[in-house]
């Protein structure tokens, strides 16, 4: 009975994720819309901000620029305003196939301090975004003349003043936007004094034969070019050729070794049953005594479970083009909604295997499963967040999306973490371990340096991230940068050889550790297996001194912020992974031979 209600708990999880996934599809065919000559077509201003700092951005008329009168906010998802969106109507008429041959949009006097903020702004490579019909559009507010001139003093700031609006539909459907500025009509900003300033705009309509449905795929396609793809593949090949050589050479020796130590386990017991048992067979008696601090343990487990799960789950979204390019929100919603229904996910697993250890106080146990990930995260948030106000940044979260979340975590998140801890406190499973724990640990004997916690991580972190290390960059330069990246087949392609790479060292490390007569394999197995999140952290700080022009505390305290909770998540989720392997491995071999 308990386990037919635990299955119901897996399809009540099953539906809400698919019910989710039809909402984010009428979510993404919201933009569908036909327009009639002369009908009004919404243009929204979206946000400013340093071009190198991505999550550094502000609201459009925080900078002087024309305003439309009453500026009226679009009502906005819950995932379009975690990801910094602030969608508001802009000065400019593009009314449907109407050309427009420069209008004025304001005549407006700058005072000095305006003008001091515009060329701020120029000097740090502000742009700008807005989407007109659901499709962005870009550009930057102004140039720096730096040609001639060694001395930053000397260096001439000018300010855009007119926006050319180039559009393409296909009959009644808005295709194609891009917007350019007049290199001709610029005004000069660099001393402080009032300046009059005309913004003006201009509009050219022209007829397109690309149907409605592949109007984005020009967004996608860059990067799917030839030379973006040959990098792709070739970071999959070499991934795989390493990967290949390297676990075959470890599966070789291995299974070599093993079937070596089956045959002597196997001669020794025929032959003198009084004889010293060396390897690891000597640890039989300890190999499944419960590791210290079990509660922690089977939190940390349950927390990676419910992060894994979460990762296939988006990889399904994805695979199946929910996140396609500028779909506002989409993966920061799916995140948002998936966690709280995977929740259930965690609160059965640790409490099933907290129960399996003989624990007794399984609420406790609960409430470290629900803090383990979320605690730090929320945490982190909550400093981040304190530094986006302090900014005035589009990043700071408004009140009402902050009980938006509460909210989901109060009724959501936490009921269903309860439920999957009650469903596995019941489940009655027993730990499986093939061979009895004797009273009395044995003493683990003096081992070598490079035998140690430290070296046995780096060693297992090094071959997972060197599979990993090339798409790394095209990531980073989506997330924390302006690339846009659509090959998640590629990328759920790495994904499963970080499990497999993981996998597999985690087994070959706990094998020479059980050796070494060392049966404190628990964690070491799980330490092993998420050390890789350690590397990627490793890898942040190369990115940003190295491949990336981010400055600024703001952006410094983001990305390194946010990061360290990404992290930690890739460390819970591949250290569950690593001692699933390691558990599932020792139970093998132990049930192989005879002990006494």
């Amino acid at each position: 009975m308990v386990r037919k209600s635990s299955m119901g708990c897996g399809n009540y999880v099953v539906v809400l994720v698919l019910l989710f996934f039809g909402a984010m599809k009428v979510r993404s065919d919201s933009s569908d819309h036909k327009y009639k000559s002369g009908e009004e077509v919404p243009l929204y201003a979206n946000k400013v901000g340093p071009f190198h700092n991505p999550s550094e951005t502000y609201r459009y008329f925080d900078l002087p620029f024309c305003s439309p009168g009453r500026v009226k906010d679009k009502t906005e998802a819950l995932g379009e305003v975690l990801n910094g969106d602030r969608l508001v109507t802009a000065p400019y008429k593009l009314d449907f196939t109407n050309d427009r041959e420069t209008e004025v949009v304001c005549k407006k006097t700058l005072s000095k301090e305006e003008v001091a903020r515009f060329r701020d702004a120029v000097a740090k490579d502000y742009y700008f975004q807005m989407f007109y019909d659901d499709l962005p559009i870009w550009g930057f507010i102004g140039k720096v003349d730096k040609e001639g001139k060694a001395d930053p003093s000397e260096y001439k700031y000018y300010l855009f003043k007119h926006l050319h609006f180039d559009i393409h539909h296909n009959k009644d459907r808005v295709i194609e936007v891009n917007a350019r500025t007049d290199p001709n009509a610029l005004v000069d900003i660099t001393e402080d004094k009032e300046i009059d300033v005309d913004f003006m705009y201009s509009v050219k309509w022209k007829e397109t034969g690309i149907p409605f449905e592949k109007r984005m795929e020009k967004y996608s396609q860059t990067s799917a070019l030839p030379h973006h793809l040959e990098i792709h593949w070739f970071s999959i090949i070499n991934s795989c050729v390493t990967v290949l050589l390297l676990t075959g050479f470890l599966a070789t020796i291995l299974m070599r070794v093993l079937k070596n130590d089956f045959v002597k386990y196997a001669h020794d017991e025929e032959a003198a049953d009084d004889q010293e048992e060396t390897g690891w067979k000597y640890i039989h008696g300890d190999v499944f005594r419960y590791p210290k601090q079990k509660s922690l343990f089977a939190a940390a487990l349950g927390s990676g479970t419910q992060l894994f799960t979460l990762a296939i789950f988006i990889f399904i979204l994805a695979l199946v083009g929910v996140f396609y390019p500028y779909n506002r929100g989409a993966l920061f919603t799916a995140l948002v909604v998936i966690y709280a229904l995977t929740s259930g996910i965690a609160g059965y697993t640790a409490a099933s295997f907290y129960c399996q250890l003989e624990g007794k106080n399984w609420v406790r146990n609960l409430l470290l499963t629900g803090g383990l990930f979320c605690g730090p995260l929320l945490l982190t948030f909550c400093f981040l967040n304190s530094v986006a106000i302090g900014y005035h940044a589009t990043a700071a979260l408004p009140f009402g999306t902050i009980v938006v979340i509460f909210l989901i975590w109060a009724l959501v998140t936490s009921p269903l973490l309860v439920l999957g801890g009650i469903a596995g406190k019941n489940s009655k499973a027993e730990f499986q371990a093939p061979t009895r724990t004797t009273k009395y640990p044995r003493e683990i004997p003096q081992l070598p340096w490079y035998r140690g916690a430290l070296p046995q991580m780096a060693m297992a972190g090094f071959l997972p991230f060197s599979a990993i290390y090339i798409e790394l960059y095209y990531i980073f330069a989506s997330v924390w940068g302006h690339r846009i990246y659509t090959i998640y087949s590629i990328l759920f392609i790495v994904f499963i050889i970080l499990i497999i790479v993981t996998a597999f060292i985690t087994v070959a490390l706990t094998y020479f550790q059980l050796a070494a007569e060392d049966h404190e394999w628990w964690w070491r197995s799980f330490v092993c297996g998420g050390s890789t999140g350690l590397f990627i952290y490793g890898y942040c700080l190369y990115y940003y001194y190295a491949r990336s022009d981010m400055s600024g505390f703001m952006q410094t305290s983001f990305f390194f912020g946010y990061m360290a909770c990404i992290c930690y998540a890739f460390f819970l989720m591949l250290g569950t992974v690593g001692f699933r392997a390691a558990l599932f491995f020792v139970r093998h071999i132990y049930r192989s031979i005879k002990c006494e």
